[in-house]
């Protein structure tokens, strides 16, 4: 499903809809838009949400989350596409059916990115429990890349990673296990710079840093981090250099982050368009 020269790429996200924007199918379409790309959705659930707080969660019903899928690869090329939250077995059970539908006949997949999402930087739990095995059994074999935080690498693991020395032995323990590239994302170490590293099949480790940026409290990085890196595969970038690019339009975003002043507070946001 390549797209010719005079062709938009496409890039398709299938994630919860996030009402303050900042995270989940909002904030993929805004990053879809800042690297070049025509967005679609396919929203899992419906996701009460500003920063720092989750307060309610309802499902879209399977068959519906199924049939967007459906029609978006009916109507468009798409090129490359990521999942994010997914929150209950059934419909990661939906997603996976409906992908091993729409692959049947295809002669070239779209590259796949899983966003992992299981937890919130809030701390609020975004996946049912009895829905991280289905992760592992079913929609891990479909990746190309996985991208997890440290929260969700020690989901996966059964270990706390808090060190980039733990990073490495985890990345690697993690492509082992599975068979596809992983992005460990290493925001949650809280150093002087925020640390990614890159592990692919091979054996290659990229790692990539910026300046952690103090005081600032947006949600919604690990969303726009993979659908940036969606957005350039989309376009034919190699996995490396989308990566590359993703961590420099996320520190962009959270450096030049939006703020409101509340009466309890601020409200602080990125800015995809930065």
């Amino acid at each position: 499903m390549r797209n010719t020269k005079s062709e938009t790429p496409v890039a398709l996200t299938i994630a919860g809809s996030d009402n303050s924007a900042g995270a989940g199918a909002q904030a993929d379409l805004k990053t879809f838009s800042a690297v070049g790309v025509y967005g679609l959705t396919a929203i899992t659930c419906i996701v009460a949400e500003v920063p720092g707080k989750v307060s309610a969660i309802q499902a879209v019903e399977p068959r519906i989350v199924a049939e967007q899928i459906r029609l978006s690869f009916e109507a468009f090329p798409i090129s490359a596409m990521k999942t994010g939250m997914l929150y209950s077995s059934e419909i990661i059970e939906a997603v996976c059916d409906t992908l091993a539908e729409v692959y049947a006949g295809n002669a070239q997949r779209p590259f796949l990115v899983v966003d992992p999402v299981m937890v919130a930087t809030s701390g609020d739990l975004l996946l049912k429990p009895e829905a991280i095995t289905l992760f592992r059994e079913r929609l891990f074999p479909l990746a190309n890349l996985i991208t997890p935080n440290l929260d969700e690498v020690q989901t996966l693991l059964g270990r706390p990673v808090t060190t980039v020395q733990e990073m490495e032995a985890a990345g690697d323990e993690l492509v082992r296990t599975f068979g596809c590239a992983f992005l460990l994302k290493g925001g949650h170490l809280r150093g002087e710079r925020a640390i990614d590293i890159l592990f692919t099949r091979d054996g290659t480790r990229h790692s990539f840093s910026a300046p952690f940026v103090p005081g600032v409290s947006t949600h919604g990085t690990g969303c726009t981090t993979a659908a940036a890196i969606t957005g350039y595969l989309a376009r034919g970038l190699p996995l490396p250099e989308a990566v590359e690019r993703a961590k420099l339009l996320v520190t962009k975003a959270v450096r030049k982050y939006h703020r409101w002043q509340r009466p309890n507070g601020v409200t602080d946001a990125l800015n995809h368009s930065a």
